[in-house]
């Protein structure tokens, strides 16, 4: 029989926040250690002699009570992302995890980084007024960016949202796609929409509206604008084209801030047409007011199962 080590929570509402609703977080640790961890009223047990898996799960479990102490959420992906600095050996950057987070005033949301590059992601968005932020799907780089822009909202350091996209016809012209031209484009433009209504309670989604804060439109609306104090992203860049895309750059106007996202993996521009993306980091990226990060399959935050899909298809090659 494998011997056991056991934390000891005395405090119900601690022990209840580790844990998670209907012990998920539990559930979460049992599948990363590979091991069964159970609990019994306010003990956290683990059936392992391995070393390497009691050192895992003890430091694990300190991490997520402190976090639990400062009354912050311990959901599944935070109890993943911890798990991940701790085995790698980077436990001395979990701080800067807790240190860099985005708090969006009013709706008691806090958004957490997962990754030591969303970390110095979200420290470039509150440091920088062209960021570029590159890498594979489900890496958080569009929610982050329209995180960091409701904060700004809220706090009133910028007077407007803009979230943009470049529409790209993949198959079927927008001509013959049914419905006026809103109806035509918001399929393009859905993603955003689903970004914002995550981070926001209803009233506040319809405040901001209301107030003209918000503005979500196809890239081509951005020309012959000058737009000032203003946040905005750019998603999808990697389908702008080299002219689309020095056209945006250049509607940065005084007090503006623009974030712009990007996979260059998935570029959906006809043949023969370089990406203005692809471009805009190589010529910018010498500039020291513009901040680039790039993200790896590694900081993949959706279903565990997407990042071994990138991976697979990034081996394959």
């Amino acid at each position: 029989m494998s011997d056991s080590i056991t934390v000891v929570i005395d405090n119900p509402h601690l022990l209840g926040t580790v844990c998670g609703p209907n012990d998920d977080n539990i559930v979460e640790i049992s599948t990363l250690l590979s091991t069964p961890v159970r609990t019994r009223g306010n003990k956290i047990v683990l059936e392992s002699d391995d070393d390497e898996a009691r050192f895992l799960f003890r430091s694990l479990l300190d991490q997520l009570a402190e976090i639990a102490k400062n009354e912050e959420v311990v959901t599944s992906a935070r109890v993943r992302a911890i798990f991940s600095a701790l085995e790698s050996g980077q436990d001395r950057h979990i701080q800067v995890f807790r240190e860099n987070t985005v708090v969006i005033p009013g709706s008691g949301r806090r958004i957490y980084p997962r990754s030591q590059a969303q970390a110095a992601y979200i420290r470039q968005m509150s440091t920088h007024d062209l960021i570029f932020s590159v890498g594979p799907a489900g890496t958080g780089k569009t929610y982050l960016a329209i995180a960091q822009a409701l904060a700004e909202i809220f706090l009133k350091k910028k007077r407007k949202i803009i979230l943009t996209r470049p529409v790209v016809e993949t198959g079927e012209s927008l001509g013959f796609l049914p419905g006026d031209l809103t109806q035509k484009l918001a399929p393009y433009l859905r993603p955003l929409y689903d970004a914002i209504e995550d981070l926001l309670e209803s009233d506040q989604l319809e405040r901001i509206r209301n107030s003209n804060q918000l503005e979500v439109a196809p890239l081509a609306y951005m020309r012959g604008r000058s737009l000032k104090n203003c946040y905005i992203v750019l998603d999808e860049a990697q389908n702008t084209t080299l002219e689309q895309m020095k056209m945006f750059l250049t509607r940065l106007g005084e007090g503006s801030r623009a974030v712009v996202t990007g996979d260059m993996t998935q570029v959906d521009l006809p043949s023969g047409r370089k990406s203005g993306l692809c471009e805009a980091v190589q010529v910018l990226g010498s500039v020291n007011e513009v901040a680039i990060t790039e993200f790896t399959s590694s900081d993949v935050v959706r279903h565990p199962l997407v990042k071994k899909i990138i991976d697979a298809y990034e081996n394959s090659n």
